[in-house]
């Protein structure tokens, strides 16, 4: 790999504790459509997906009154306002990415709503750190392709193999090595020997920045 120039965070797991709190959410729009009991969705399947995916695959199972739009919507609303009231940063990410927006370019790619993106990146005022925001709506194939990443690289104007990924899952893994470049997985969501394809695993947001800014 040449000298890094770019630095592309994955949001949900890495920026911000949601995993559970998408599931909640999505369990509360389940259960209010009265599918409390027999959704049949495994939601740690989608992990690092997109909502999107996750409502493709509810409206086949159930063909329900509402539309995807509808659900998409749905859901949208309950997340936000538990994230709203919960601002679950983990402990040590805002630092760490004030400390690599000195030496990197920065961009978030992430599988969440750009609603959804926009509302977290104002706690603690870190949209001012990215200067490249994409999320899945603006690509023809979510993670585990490498579609996302790559248009951040594009969009950052920095080739592929000069760019790390910060991931959590393994279809954000999968993306990132995809797409050329390398990763690291931090085990917020997946214990370490689950993220063993990423190019390095780690524990914490200390180790991050001393791969990083070492460099």
């Amino acid at each position: 790999m040449t000298k890094a120039k770019a630095v592309i965070f994955d949001m949900d797991g890495v920026v911000v504790d949601s995993e559970p709190r998408h599931e909640r959410a999505f369990l509360q729009v389940v259960t209010e459509l009265g599918y409390a009991d027999n959704h049949g969705i495994e939601f740690g399947k989608y992990v690092g997906r997109s909502d999107r995916d996750l409502w493709v695959d509810f409206v086949a199972r159930h063909k329900p009154a509402q539309t995807l739009e509808v659900l998409l919507a749905m859901k949208r609303a309950r997340v936000l306002e538990i994230l709203r009231r919960d601002r679950p940063l983990f402990d040590g990410l805002p630092e760490l990415i004030e400390k690599l927006a000195l030496k990197y370019r920065l961009a978030i790619a992430s599988g969440s709503e750009p609603q959804v993106v926009e509302e977290v990146l104002t706690f603690k005022r870190l949209r001012r750190f990215f200067s490249v925001v994409t999320t899945s709506s603006e690509v023809n194939h979510g993670k585990p392709a490498p579609d996302i990443f790559l248009r951040a690289s594009q969009l950052l104007g920095v080739d592929p193999n000069e760019c790390w990924v910060i991931e959590d899952s393994k279809p954000g893994v999968a993306a990132g090595i995809a797409a050329g470049m390398q990763v690291i997985a931090i085990t917020n969501t997946h214990p370490a020997e689950e993220l063993v394809n990423a190019t390095r695993v780690v524990a914490t947001y200390g180790e991050i920045g001393n791969i990083l800014l070492d460099q």
